[in-house]
């Protein structure tokens, strides 16, 4: 039995090691980072969108949350804005990147009412590298 808990021991540290190799397995060009172009432009269009309109308590976002799906196994980060009394109801604006391009895409019902003008002006501010909230609609 100790030489079995001692086998068991050594395999666990042998894998343990070849789970540190360094290189990417994937096709999909990254940074330093280890992360796709798609999950960096998100990652910034996510931290500005959640500073400027939820952090900051922007009534015009008061009647929504922001449901982030940047981790996504599909490999296409994304967040959700979805109506606040109902997070798992259907979303009312997505927006993601994907491929390796990181150009951010969005769509939803959102973009066409008022407030979607506001939405594509902060977000194509947004993806082209600026974090600055602008002013409210």
């Amino acid at each position: 039995m100790k030489k079995l808990c001692m086998a068991t021991a050594a395999l666990a540290s042998l894998l343990a090691l070849g789970a540190c190799q360094s290189g990417s397995k994937s096709s999909a060009p990254v940074s330093n980072s280890g992360k796709s172009a798609s999950l960096r432009a998100m990652e910034q269009v996510a931290i500005a969108a959640h500073r400027c309109w939820f952090a900051s308590k922007d009534p015009a976002f008061k009647p929504y949350r922001m449901a982030n799906e940047l981790n996504a196994f599909g490999g296409t980060p994304r967040f959700l804005l979805v109506p606040a009394n109902n997070y798992g109801g259907l979303p009312l604006l997505v927006v993601q990147a994907r491929g390796n391009s990181g150009r951010v895409e969005h769509f939803g019902p959102l973009t066409s009412e008022p407030l979607g003008a506001r939405i594509n002006a902060d977000l194509h501010r947004w993806s082209s590298g600026s974090s600055d909230c602008g002013s409210a609609a």
